[in-house]
């Protein structure tokens, strides 16, 4: 790792993670209001209280350096997109194949996190949630799976 980031940065990418995770659980909201099988909308509420959970604890750090959390997801974002087009489709396979792009793109951007400079604790936080997300986008590839497995 290269030497740790300046206290302003640090805040700007802790809260485009939060913004993020905003984000997530607008497309988990959609997703969990359309899912039939209730132990997929049971599953899912875990994992939205994963990224609720993340904020709580980003938000704290940025509150530790002198910054304001952002209280909202940015809404350019490509989850807000999903959500939206989640309510457009049918069955819960098509909903968990949304589900699953979305945590393609949220273990990317905790990935990338997870490699930049941080300070401890930031850093340990952020393996903390990347762990989260692949557990997250593990169970979707699984329940995917088990729709095209023969009877």
């Amino acid at each position: 790792m290269s030497e740790i980031m300046d206290k302003t940065n640090m805040i700007a990418k802790l809260n485009d993670l939060i913004a993020l995770d905003y984000d997530a659980i607008s497309a988990y909201q959609a997703a969990i209001e359309r899912l039939e099988n209730p132990g997929y909308r049971d599953q899912l509420n875990v994992f939205m209280q994963d990224h609720e959970n993340h904020i709580a604890a980003l938000s704290q750090l940025i509150c530790q350096e002198g910054g304001a959390p952002v209280e909202k997801g940015d809404l350019k974002k490509i989850l807000t997109q999903g959500s939206v087009y989640i309510a457009e489709l049918a069955g819960d396979e098509g909903i968990l194949k949304a589900m699953q792009l979305n945590e393609v793109m949220t273990n990317n951007r905790y990935e990338e996190s997870v490699e930049e400079a941080f300070p401890e604790p930031v850093h340990g936080i952020l393996q903390n949630g990347l762990a989260d997300e692949r557990r997250h986008k593990e169970w979707l590839e699984e329940t995917l799976h088990q729709f095209h497995e023969p009877h």
